[in-house]
């Protein structure tokens, strides 16, 4: 065509290829071919690995008993059994923080076959595909259908696997087996077929990461622990210590008069709510004294979200990690076709999110708001706009002390097994309020620790990076 010209397009080649009939193996689905993938397939069964499957002695995966029929399964740290979910199994061991236990019936009787035991490995089949962790000594446990757990003959080939499997090679080998779609899965001949290329040097370069990052992580936590006593500090605060827990120091007594038209449950008149707290230098005045507003976010049931993990991210508690930051590892998705209609809802960089029900320990866990881009926050969030008087990364570290000095603990109300704390009971909750240069003196400390925390992580990050490259480079060469 005269005055025109063809220009060719870049594409990539791993996104966009062609397959002759003749290179097509049982499966149709274009992921496993993925040239990428395959190349790299070529060279690890070059060198004549073993399938994971040669070093399996027993598998097994578990179920997740209702939680409609709680009281039935489920138990308590100190009677319970560690029940793993996805979370609890990481590339550096089993972590146990957030982790739900059951009775020791279900146990030993609805989940037997899926019994955890010191040295088992054990691979997540969904989620965090193929993540591996083994189970320290003296370890008991179970686990639910999103995992496996593998016999092995010792501790040494279950942690040689694990090494394997989560360094940057295993993980594509277990990603290329997966099927589903939108929700990507292993089942157990696609697990089972994974090449194992088995070199001791790789658990040696992962054992030293993982010291690295507990080391830099115990370091940073410390860091980051230290920000109460800091802020308590600029209020002219000091804590005394803990009452003696006797019958005697739990037992207080009130009078009708002040019962009357107000709240029974007995925490909230324990005392102040804000024990020495309100003995601060400074000011003590109602949170609606300095904010423009306190709106909740809104309710999103399965028909409003987007199943296919596109459109706008709601922010909901599970979206506010233990050390207040946001993460979005596990994330809900409003359809970008409710945008308009929902504009109103859509989140302002400078707002606090402050978690407004939970469980009754973690209510009032709040987040500076300062990112990019749309997102929207569900009924469990309370969005706060601050006027003139008050600084929001002040009254956040304000609110999260709060909730680790149990305040929230104290004042929130309680309903079938949640706990929250409304509009109406947070806008008339006193806080201390410097001068606005005092706050963002204290803010900007706050920042400050919060860096050097973040840069405890970042160098972790590097040294993972650098461990994929040295295993890489072991096991492809």
């Amino acid at each position: 065509m005269s005055g025109y010209t063809i220009q060719s397009v870049k594409l990539n080649k791993n996104r966009v290829f062609i397959l002759q009939k003749s290179e097509l193996e049982k499966r149709l689905d274009p992921f496993f071919y993925v040239p990428e993938l395959v190349e790299l397939e070529k060279i690890v069964l070059s060198k004549q690995p073993k399938k994971l499957r040669d070093y399996v002695k027993g598998i097994a995966s578990g179920a997740t008993p209702k939680r409609d029929e709680e009281e039935k399964y489920y138990s308590d740290k100190i009677n319970g059994i560690p029940f793993l979910r996805v979370q609890n199994v990481t590339p550096f061991g089993l972590d146990l923080s957030d982790v739900k236990f059951i009775k020791k019936e279900t146990h030993e009787g609805y989940l037997r076959r899926s019994q955890v035991n010191e040295n088992d490995l054990l691979v997540t089949i969904t989620g965090r595909i193929a993540s591996a962790s083994v189970a320290p000594k003296g370890f008991i446990g179970n686990i639910n259908q999103h995992s496996v757990i593998i016999k092995t003959d010792n501790k040494e080939i279950s942690e040689q696997l694990a090494a394997f499997l989560n360094c940057e090679v295993g993980q594509k080998l277990a990603i290329r087996r997966t099927t589903g779609g939108t929700r990507p899965a292993l089942d157990y001949p696609a697990l089972l077929s994974i090449p194992i290329l088995n070199d001791r040097r790789i658990l040696e370069i992962t054992k030293k990461v993982v010291e690295q990052k507990k080391q830099n992580e115990e370091e940073a936590q410390k860091l980051l622990e230290s920000i109460d006593d800091y802020l308590l500090g600029e209020l002219g605060i000091k804590l005394p210590l803990p009452p003696e827990n006797t019958l005697k120091n739990r037992i207080f007594t009130t009078s009708i008069k002040n019962l009357s038209g107000n709240r029974f449950d007995p925490l909230y008149w324990q005392g102040s709510i804000y024990g020495v707290i309100q003995k601060t230098q400074f000011p003590f005045i109602k949170i609606k004294a300095i904010t423009k507003y306190l709106i909740n976010g809104f309710a999103a049931g399965h028909s409003a979200q987007n199943i296919n993990d596109e459109g706008i991210i709601q922010i909901r508690p599970t979206n506010i990690s233990d050390n207040r930051e946001l993460v979005f590892e596990k994330n809900i998705y409003i359809d970008n076709s409710r945008r308009e209609k929902l504009k109103n809802d859509l989140l302002i960089t400078g707002e606090i999110l402050f978690n407004n029900t939970n469980s009754q320990e973690l209510v009032g866990k709040s987040v500076y708001f300062d990112l990019e881009g749309d997102f929207f926050c569900s009924n469990h969030i309370t969005r706060i706009a601050l006027n003139e008087k008050a600084e929001a990364r002040f009254l956040t570290s304000i609110l999260n002390l709060y909730q680790r000095q149990r305040v929230f603990y104290k004042c929130c109300i309680n309903w079938n097994n949640q706990s929250g704390v409304n509009i109406d009971i947070l806008k008339n909750l006193q806080v201390p309020i410097p001068p606005i240069g005092k706050q963002k003196e204290i803010a900007n400390h706050i920042i400050g620790i919060q860096q050097q925390a973040q840069q405890l992580k970042d160098k972790t990050n590097k040294a993972l990076k650098k461990a994929n490259t040295e295993i890489e480079k072991i096991l492809l060469t």
